[in-house]
């Protein structure tokens, strides 16, 4: 690659032409080398070797990002198309005051707590919770002490009361660790002051939990003797302004007779508070009937053996029997 008058080198870094030395003139070299002398100094002049690859990088780059952006738009409609989710629904309740007697916890063995039965509760609840409902969750304690009413032990009636509370303030603890293995944050109230197990019920604290996302759970019952949680049950939904009280059973919503026992038992899938108390139905305790009636507080009766109930009712589905003012 040299010529008469010089050697001319391409230097990557400076981009420039240098001269590292001279050669012969013309007249000192034969014609064949001078011929090729020219030639290789004017290729090197005007197509430099690097230059022509910088070209067609400039010119491939653009069509290769095109080709890229061609295929991720394929690649992300057919993602689009595939995973392509529903809407979930609405719930028709938004906040909730669940009411589980103790016989929810024991399961098939009949007393204390059932692990599967409580484990498969916790899990029907966060479904519930997933949808955005705010629950709020009256224990009872049946499945442990049924107070004044236990069989074979005569007890006086404040004291046996008072340790129905109890009763309800552990199975309480137990759902409430339920739930939390599930990652559902949860928070356990009593209306019994014990700091270092539970807090103590206080309205707008349990409000604020509710309004965080949180599952509260009442125990001790409304704290006082004489009053069962079916009573206290409807005193918080009215303190929490619930939508609706969900009381849970083991039969499919309200009869005139134990179906259980009764065959031919009449179901309601509606009825009023004024019929309820008038037929002596055993739906709540005639105290929380009086008080869900005076504050309009509607109830939806219906069976917590079957799985996916819950969801149901709060997605305004007719579960059960509903009691109402009229």
């Amino acid at each position: 690659m040299c010529s008469a008058v010089a050697c001319y080198r391409f230097d990557a870094q400076s981009r420039n032409f240098q001269v590292p030395y001279k050669h012969p003139p013309r007249h000192q070299q034969g014609p064949l080398e001078a011929l090729a002398a020219v030639t290789e100094h004017q290729s090197i002049r005007t197509k430099p070797p690097r230059r022509v690859r910088y070209h067609a990088l400039f010119v491939t780059i653009p069509r290769i990002f095109d080709n890229i952006r061609r295929i991720m738009a394929k690649t992300t409609a057919a993602k689009r198309a595939l995973t392509k989710t529903v809407k979930k629904s609405e719930p028709f309740y938004k906040r909730i005051v669940l009411k589980l007697s103790g016989e929810s916890f024991q399961g098939p063995q009949g007393f204390g707590i059932h692990g599967e039965t409580i484990q498969a509760i916790a899990s029907e609840l966060k479904d519930v919770h997933s949808l955005g409902v705010q629950i709020a969750i009256m224990v009872g304690g049946g499945n442990i002490f049924r107070g004044a009413r236990q069989k074979g032990f005569e007890i006086d009636r404040a004291t046996g009361d008072y340790m129905g509370m109890l009763a309800t303030v552990i199975n309480a603890l137990a759902l409430q660790d339920a739930l939390e293995k599930d990652g559902v944050y949860t928070r356990v109230l009593s209306a019994i002051e014990m700091k270092q197990v539970a807090e103590p019920f206080i309205r707008r604290r349990a409000d604020r939990h509710l309004e965080k996302g949180r599952i509260v759970i009442f125990a001790a019952g409304t704290g006082n003797p004489y009053f069962s949680t079916d009573t206290a049950a409807a005193l918080r939904a009215m303190e929490m302004k619930a939508d609706v009280i969900l009381k849970a059973t083991r039969v499919d919503g309200i009869y005139d007779a134990d179906p259980e026992q009764v065959a031919d038992a009449k179901f309601f899938e509606k009825i009023t508070y004024r019929d309820v108390l008038h037929q002596g139905l055993k739906v709540m305790d005639s105290t929380a009937i009086s008080l869900c009636m005076d504050n309009g507080m509607p109830i939806v009766v219906f069976n917590m053996n079957t799985h996916g109930n819950i969801k149901r009712v709060v997605l305004g589905e007719r579960v059960g029997s509903t009691v109402t003012p009229a």
